[in-house]
């Protein structure tokens, strides 16, 4: 049928209308919560470049833990800041490491929240890198060991999933082996499976205190010009035995989004990254845009790619205006 007999906008007529024939639907079961672990005690202090966004010390984790449990977010995904860094960031795999403690915490507090644990060195390495350097080159084989140490180190402290970020090849398979050796074969891994080496990770980089010390990371995160090679990369990780596979960043990368939700039947998540956060926040600031207008619009557009869960510091905000 043509116009005037079809008419497309007599579904659109009311709220009511609306709602009854929408076709992506968020939930807070959708979402995942970063949060930033750091030593010390009662510090609660504003990350610069993330308004609403803090570091926060383990005591004060469970009050938060809670407060993202109540608004019906299932799950949290930690990033720790050690009190000291080295070369090889032992501070990721410490038995007492910061992150090790904020999973004790957490799950006494709120046992049913399921408590996410990033699995990378940049956070704890004094070159900033997600890997083992030498000479100037980050090395993939010699990185792998640690990278499984640390992912177990946080499976003995307690996480429900393991989230290896570093793009190391390989790393999905040495943590699966790893972890099924030590009895943790019922702990899923959540794999940054194509992550790309963007420029919306900068405010992120400040509240880790991860930025490399020389050079990029180009050299093991994937060229943003690239969507074959995405498939490619998840494909490895689901062979590897990953159990969720994530693109990050979102926005800019829908299209992979998409192309993943197509050609893989695993649960899919999406990561709304740092700089997509802040730049709503920074032209919300200057009257430019509504902000929970096109906070709820850049959530909805990551489920419509395919996302099932999205990580994303708008959790908390989101959950509460769903209701």
């Amino acid at each position: 049928m043509m116009f005037p007999e079809m008419r497309l906008r007599r579904l659109r007529r009311t709220a009511t209308l609306r709602r009854m024939v929408r076709e992506t639907r968020l939930s807070p079961d959708d979402f995942i919560y970063p949060l930033f672990v750091v030593p010390g005690k009662g510090r609660r202090e504003p990350i610069n470049a993330m308004p609403g966004v803090f570091h926060l010390s383990v005591d004060l984790l469970g009050k938060e833990a809670q407060s993202v449990w109540d608004l019906g977010v299932p799950a949290v995904i930690l990033f720790g800041l050690p009190e000291s860094k080295d070369s090889l960031g032992s501070g990721a795999y410490a038995k007492d490491g910061v992150i090790q403690r904020a999973v004790k915490e957490i799950k006494q507090r709120v046992p049913d929240l399921c408590v996410i644990t990033d699995v990378c060195l940049c956070e704890y390495t004094d070159h900033g890198h997600c890997g083992v350097v030498e000479k100037g080159t980050v090395l993939n084989d010699a990185s792998l060991e640690l990278l499984a140490k640390t992912a177990l180190s946080q499976a003995r402290a307690g996480a429900d999933m393991i989230a290896p970020s570093d793009m190391m090849d390989g790393r999905v398979a040495e943590i699966r082996d790893t972890l099924d050796e030590d009895g943790f074969e019922m702990i899923p891994i959540m794999s940054y499976a194509a992550k790309y080496a963007s420029a919306y990770y900068g405010p992120f980089r400040e509240a880790a205190e991860s930025a490399p010390k020389f050079g990029d990371r180009r050299s093991y995160q994937m060229d943003p010009a690239n969507a074959l090679e995405a498939i490619r990369e998840i494909t490895l990780d689901v062979e590897e035995g990953a159990d969720i596979v994530m693109v990050k960043p979102a926005l800019a990368y829908l299209d992979i989004l998409s192309r993943a939700r197509e050609e893989f039947d695993l649960p899919l998540a999406a990561y709304n990254v740092s700089g997509e956060y802040s730049m709503i926040l920074a032209a919300a600031e200057k009257g430019w845009v509504d902000k929970e207008q096109v906070m709820m619009e850049t959530l909805i557009s990551i489920k419509r790619a395919g996302a099932d869960l999205i990580l994303t510091y708008f959790a908390k905000d989101a959950a509460a205006l769903l209701g």
